[in-house]
């Protein structure tokens, strides 16, 4: 008898080489992460503050028992304004070892795309950080910027790991 069953990995990535992306809006950008590392999405609470953090890092919530940090993307990449709505998310990614919550405008929803449809992203100056941009890639009329969040969230400058792990 064959097992029916599939990993989460193996329906993030089919025989095409197509994965899984959730997308979600900053300001009047479109970004794409990988699904997998996505562990739920909840509407934003205000979070508990922490003294000297930097901006972007808006506090803590206590998530089931654990203390996740919460990470406003807007202010982070400097997009749009950050304003706390209804529709304002919070993403909650399982990175490693570690969970974090970022805001975001709203989610748009999962799409599945191959990796032949992302494109390089630019060359830009110095001054623009491309690090964590994949690249782009279109869908119908829509340019997503696709994000590697993993790289992103445990960069030293994210300030959320100790700089001798993120080395």
């Amino acid at each position: 008898m064959q097992d029916l069953t599939q990993t989460r990995a193996e329906r993030s990535e089919d025989a095409s080489g197509a994965q899984e992306y959730l997308t979600f809006t900053l300001g009047h950008e479109e970004y794409a992460i990988d699904i997998l590392k996505v562990q739920e999405i909840r509407g934003y609470e205000k979070p508990t503050t922490i003294a000297n953090a930097p901006a972007f890092i808006k506090g803590v919530i206590n998530l089931r028992g654990t203390i996740v940090p919460i990470v406003d993307l807007r202010i982070k990449f400097q997009v749009g304004e950050a304003a706390y709505t209804p529709i304002t998310v919070v993403i909650i990614l399982n990175i490693g070892q570690r969970i974090v919550g970022v805001v975001v405008d709203g989610v748009s929803d999962v799409i599945t795309m191959p990796a032949s449809q992302i494109r390089p992203a630019p060359e830009f100056s110095a001054a623009v950080d491309t690090r964590y941009i994949v690249g782009l890639a279109t869908l119908d009329e829509r340019m997503l910027i696709v994000i590697d969040i993993s790289r992103l969230m445990l960069s030293a400058d994210m300030a959320l790991i100790d700089e001798a792990i993120a080395a």
